[in-house]
């Protein structure tokens, strides 16, 4: 059965019934824990979750959109309706509109927050993910130097950049990333500094593991295995009970088998993977779910 399920569900568990209840900017407490860890072997097994319907497409094509196209243009992803990212779009006069807790004198203020970030950021997300991937060239650097020193232990992305973070509607949560090639298989290190974990940790696995497969393939490389470190890793007060749901589903109904991953044998430069709404080149089989479970965003 799925090994990503059970470890995904442990987590939730943890959560709930060792998480302190806590504030945060968005206005909705979480239940959080400092810390946790994952493992993951892609030869084993490709981690998509069984107890709930993942929408694979709109992840892998959120990592497109990232570290292929390198963009931080909202628009690039609504042409392809994927959605994940409106909330925190900058409106055409070049301002962000919320409602948040703000910290003032030690306590938390709940506010309407408008951030001015100039037109030029228009219908973007500021100076966050692809911005940064693109600034400083970071996935060519990468392929790049897996290629022609492979041994080297300095392959590190960092979307964390101290002058861009005032300037970024939301800073990268998944903000870096560590690479070593160890007898033939590519393995990768993913550190999150925040964790969404009904709504954000489902996708960011699963793209994450379709971005090491194409790098891999790209490189002539064998995909390995992933760590992933998290700090604060928390639910939303509001999402306790779908993620009671799934828990439900689980120990009721069982998961299902792992689903497959095809990837077009036949790209070998990470540039030529389609990226359009049909991902041609980039397929999820035998994917079996108990159907989706709405989750809210906390903005």
């Amino acid at each position: 059965m799925a090994k990503w399920d059970q470890d995904y569900l442990k987590l939730c568990e943890t959560i709930l019934k060792e998480g302190k209840e806590v504030e945060n900017r968005t206005g909705i407490n979480s239940i959080k824990i400092p810390s946790y860890h994952l493992k993951f072997d892609l030869q084993k097994e490709f981690p998509c979750l069984t107890t709930k319907q993942l929408y694979f497409r709109q992840a892998i094509l959120e990592m497109l959109w990232i570290y292929q196209a390198k963009s931080n243009d909202v628009r690039w992803l609504q042409e392809r309706n994927v959605h994940i990212w409106d909330e925190w779009e900058i409106k055409e006069d070049g301002k962000w509109y919320a409602t948040q807790n703000v910290c003032e004198n030690g306590q938390m203020v709940k506010k309407e927050v408008v951030k001015d970030f100039g037109q030029e950021y228009a219908h973007t997300i500021g100076t966050a993910y692809g911005y940064i991937v693109n600034k400083f060239n970071l996935t060519d650097k990468l392929i790049k130097t897996l290629k022609e020193n492979p041994t080297d232990r300095r392959l590190v992305i960092s979307l964390w950049q101290d002058d861009y973070l005032d300037t970024a509607v939301l800073p990268s949560c998944v903000w870096s990333t560590e690479w070593d090639v160890t007898d033939g298989y590519l393995n990768m290190w993913v550190h999150q500094r925040s964790c969404d974990v009904p709504l954000g940790l489902p996708f960011n696995v699963t793209q994450y593991s379709v971005l090491l497969m194409l790098i891999a393939q790209v490189c002539n490389l064998k995909p390995g295995k992933i760590d992933y470190s998290i700090k604060d890793a928390h639910i939303y007060v509001n999402q306790i009970e779908g993620i009671k749901e799934q828990i439900k589903r689980y120990k009721e109904l069982g998961d299902f088998p792992a689903p497959k991953i095809w990837i077009n044998p036949d790209i070998k430069d990470f540039y030529q993977f389609d990226n359009s709404q049909e991902l041609k080149d980039i397929k999820i089989n035998d994917y079996k779910h108990h159907g989706p479970i709405k989750f809210e965003i906390a903005k």
